[in-house]
């Protein structure tokens, strides 16, 4: 009688509803991968293999596998929240033991450390003093300190102010250039003694905010232009020298007679654009300034003074104002200052075979012998997916596939039902006969 086979379908049926339950009851759980039931039937057979008339003894569940295709993205409003766009996973330190995830809901700890809604550490790749990603796998902390000013041409051996400029060549000349300083004193009180002038916030090795300003006189000599620099701390007007004039003869540029820059002197070493400055004193305790000033793309066109870009690489001190995550997963601190730190690189890990990886509840997984080794990776590299910061993915359960299973379902219990129904019918009658 056919009892036992139909109780093998009525066990894969009920295993076959626990699983679609399971999925119906995780549709809204971020990073949840669906699961479902794969069957095989079972035959009899001896060490010489199954009878060609052989009846088949029911069915038994294969595997049940976990279906990691892609969620729904989903945006959120805390920027930590990170969704995987693609192959991977995050990849999670509970106090050295790795684990893995696709849910991405992220928030800082009361030590700094990036961690999910368990505590588990959210790890990556380091960044080092000067903002670059090292090889190195570690934690990912939010680094919340201040970040330290930087004076005016400290960053780059040639660091300071870059100015491009358009002189009017149809300007006045206010002198004749000579050696004689007191035939054309500059007084920068004075407008009738230069042309025009700009000005830009600079700033000393305390983050203080000094006042920069330069004056350009047109000469009477064809396309020769001379130009000073002053900067004030806010008391004092101070004169910045050109480097190696010992007459502390001013800055001066010289054009083409197609409007480009040809030179400027002094200029630095290498280059006939740049001027080389003096170090100069702030008077406000800070370390002397020692910067240089660019001239290079400036012109002298017959149309109006203009600035077309006038910029330096000082900054003062600055507070954090916020964390951004690129698509690299390259996590960075913004500052009210306008400068950025690198904090480090959020790090994938893939798997050869991610229906071998054994869950461990709460949306993680742990690497095993049937996934193979985790290979790690920054997002965007080989089949790394990409890191959407601000969202997450959701469930990639299909609600309606999942009732249409859980009918099939039902109606396979029900018929397997209705087989020990009919048999055990058929077995009252066989008792019965006398």
């Amino acid at each position: 009688m056919p009892f036992r086979t139909a109780l093998s379908g009525l066990n894969a049926a009920s295993t076959d509803l626990r699983v679609i339950g399971n999925n119906v009851a995780n549709a809204s759980t971020v990073g949840f991968k669906e699961s479902r039931v794969e069957f095989a039937d079972v035959y009899p057979a001896s060490n010489v293999g199954a009878a060609a008339n052989a009846i088949g003894s029911g069915v038994r569940v294969a595997a049940i596998t976990q279906q990691f295709s892609q969620g729904n993205i989903e945006f959120t409003d805390n920027v930590l929240d990170m969704a995987i766009n693609g192959q991977g996973f995050f990849r999670l330190s509970d106090n050295g033991a790795i684990s893995y995830t696709r849910a991405g809901q992220f928030q800082v700890d009361d030590q700094g450390f990036v961690v999910n809604n368990t505590g588990q550490r959210l790890t990556g790749f380091q960044a080092d003093a000067s903002g670059n990603i090292t090889g190195a796998l570690g934690d990912l902390f939010i680094d919340t300190s201040d970040i330290a000013p930087s004076a005016t041409g400290a960053l780059t051996p040639n660091g300071g102010i870059n100015a491009v400029l358009n002189l009017d060549a149809n300007a006045t000349p206010t002198f004749a250039p000579t050696a004689n300083r007191a035939v054309s004193t500059f007084d920068r009180t004075n407008a009738s003694t230069y042309n025009y002038s700009t000005s830009l916030t600079i700033y000393d090795s305390l983050g203080n905010p000094l006042l920069a300003t330069m004056y350009f006189r047109k000469t009477t000599t064809p396309n020769l232009w001379e130009t000073h620099l002053w900067i004030n701390n806010g008391t004092t007007d101070i004169e910045v020298i050109p480097a190696g004039n010992v007459a502390n003869e001013p800055a001066r540029m010289q054009f083409n007679a197609d409007g480009t820059l040809a030179s400027v002197t002094p200029a630095v070493g290498g280059t006939t654009t740049t001027v080389d400055y003096n170090t100069v004193n702030p008077a406000t305790g800070a370390n002397v300034l020692d910067f240089e000033v660019s001239f290079a793309n400036s012109t002298q066109f017959g149309s109006n003074f203009s600035v077309n870009s006038l910029t330096q690489d000082g900054y003062t001190s600055g507070r954090i104002i916020g964390i951004t995550v690129s698509d690299q997963g390259i996590m960075q601190a913004r500052f009210n200052n306008g400068q950025t730190r690198v904090l480090g690189q959020v790090a994938l890990a893939n798997f050869s075979n991610p229906q071998g990886l054994q869950q461990l509840g709460d949306t993680l997984w742990a690497e095993t012998a049937d996934s193979g080794a985790a290979l790690v990776g920054a997002p965007g590299t080989a089949n790394m997916g990409l890191v959407q910061s601000g969202a997450v993915e959701g469930s990639n359960v299909d609600l309606t596939e999942q009732l249409v299973r859980m009918i099939t379902a039902q109606r396979n219990f029900q018929a397997n039902a209705q087989v020990i129904s009919t048999a055990d019918t058929i077995t009252q009658t066989i008792i019965n006969i006398r």
